[in-house]
């Protein structure tokens, strides 16, 4: 085959770096929808010939690329914002990245099970399986990673139809296919070739059967929606003379918006616990004309310990609190506090040791809906998102993407929510400090948004949704057990041998 003069030319591991590396460049702000796929089917072609620990060393390589160039946001957040001395923020990102390049490995290693099938067996069916259970996998076990998923990259091709039905690893699944099919058309055999044609061809009709059909429907008048991105500096948002001129910032620019239903504040808008803002302050924002959804900070004592939460305050028709479940691990809090305590020394986040919220929360009753509310990281777990549906109507993301700089996150994470809309098929708000704020339509595209860096007051119209679609009633359980049942076919000859 043609591909293994290549692969004799540069080495196996260096290319699998190499095409992980290039892995990101499928994604935002970059959004080379090809590339992503393109760049998994070679490193299909490296496992074919590969056993179970060169299998393994392949992905682990792969994972070693794609992570050091696609969450390279992180050394930014440790060490701009975090204040982390360059040289220790360096190896923690370089450890973080060890650490996630060993899903693609497993991958590698489990798809190794099947090496007696045939080559487009392989590519077309078990190595596909395998990715989308390694990918799970990583967004779920120890808190879960769920960036850089192959479907988010898939959110402006004919792919996206499968958000409704599959969720984000539907579309994975079938852009790993459609990836390794490529490359058997270039590098394969006859057979193969002919293999992978009947693989794309399949694909497309399946797109074409899928259409878009009814599952949801919109439900009351549209919305009037207003966010305020004010674009506060970290290092002033934090400092204690700053407080007075914050919060008078929120307040003049709500008054300055135009006439809305809901006015929306970012994750953490007045950097106070919300028992410190004063009675009077929180006394205009129940009398104003429109709805208010705001970060806001919280403490509760419990015996004589004091629990720290990262909440959200709804003010409608009475006042309803959301409490941030999925927190963001060293930034929010310490896993494994006893081993790695000596970071908070480094990391100069105030107010960074939260509690995470234990228990399923309703939606909240604004603007004559039922919003659901996601702080910053949360949007990216799909099961958090589910918890508040068919129930809500509208979804709403509060975030502070100033830990983030100007790095490839804000982009990710803004095609990560246009991902959940999909999915759920409701509107989603974006509410960030500093940027990209935005209103995505159900059907996941963006309506307005607000630029990175800039005060802005963003305003316009979404329509609420009610229905449930078949990714909201059953998750991505179809395509995990469709997954495995592939695994399990494809490894039977192996498990035979076993008995």
């Amino acid at each position: 085959m043609k591909h293994r003069c290549l692969v004799h030319r540069i080495g196996p591991p260096t290319l699998a770096l190499a095409a992980g590396a290039l892995f990101p460049l499928g994604f935002a702000p970059f959004e080379y929808v090809l590339v992503a796929p393109l760049a998994l089917g070679l490193l299909f072609v490296l496992w074919l010939s590969a056993g179970y620990l060169r299998a393994a060393l392949l992905g682990f390589c792969f994972g070693v690329g794609l992570f050091s160039v696609g969450v390279s946001w992180v050394y930014v957040s440790l060490h701009q914002f975090g204040g982390m001395p360059p040289l220790l923020a360096a190896l923690l990102v370089f450890g973080f990245v060890l650490i996630m390049s060993v899903y693609p490995a497993a991958a590698g290693l489990l798809q190794a099970v099947g090496r007696h099938r045939p080559a487009a067996q392989r590519m077309l069916l078990l190595m596909p399986a395998c990715w989308i259970l390694c990918e799970w996998l990583r967004g779920f076990a120890f808190s879960g990673f769920p960036w850089l998923y192959l479907g988010y990259g898939m959110i402006d091709t004919p792919l996206a139809l499968l958000a409704p039905f599959g969720g984000v690893l539907a579309g994975s699944w079938l852009a790993a296919i459609g990836g390794a099919a490529l490359v058997l058309l270039v590098t394969g055999p006859g057979t193969d070739r002919l293999a992978a044609l009947g693989a794309v061809c399949a694909g497309v009709l399946l797109i074409l059967a899928l259409g878009r059909p009814g599952w949801v429907t919109p439900i009351g008048q549209p919305i009037r929606v207003t966010v305020i991105q004010n674009n506060v500096p970290l290092d002033q948002k934090w400092s204690p003379d700053a407080i007075g001129s914050i919060a008078g910032g929120y307040l003049a620019a709500s008054r300055n918006s135009p006439a809305a239903d809901l006015l929306i504040w970012p994750e953490a808008a007045l950097p106070l616990y919300l028992d410190e803002i004063h009675d009077g302050y929180l006394m205009q924002l129940r009398h104003w004309p429109a709805d208010f959804l705001l970060g806001v900070l919280e403490r509760r004592r419990i015996g004589d310990k004091i629990i720290l939460y990262n909440s959200a305050l709804g003010l409608g028709e009475s006042d309803a609190l959301y409490r941030k479940q999925q927190l963001v691990p060293f930034g929010e809090y310490l896993p494994l506090r006893g081993l790695f305590g000596w970071v908070l020394n480094y990391l100069q986040i105030p107010m960074s040791d939260f509690t995470a919220w234990p228990d399923k929360q309703l939606p909240m009753a604004l603007a004559g809906q039922k919003v659901a509310v996601s702080i910053c990281y949360e949007d990216a777990f799909p099961a958090v998102v589910r918890q508040s549906l068919p129930a809500a109507t509208v979804l709403v993301n509060l975030s502070e993407d100033a830990w983030f700089g100007d790095s490839l996150a804000p982009h990710q994470r803004l095609q990560m929510a246009r991902m959940r809309a999909l999915e759920s098929g409701r509107p989603l708000v974006r509410a960030s400090n500093n940027g990209l704020s935005a209103l995505i339509s159900a059907d996941g595209q963006v309506l307005k948004s607000a630029p990175q860096f800039r005060q802005r007051i963003l305003h316009g119209v979404i329509v609420p949704m009610t229905g449930e679609t078949p990714f909201v009633r059953y998750g991505s359980l179809p395509v995990l057990g469709f997954a495995l049942l592939v695994v399990v076919l494809g490894s039977f000859p192996w498990v035979r041998r076993l008995r």
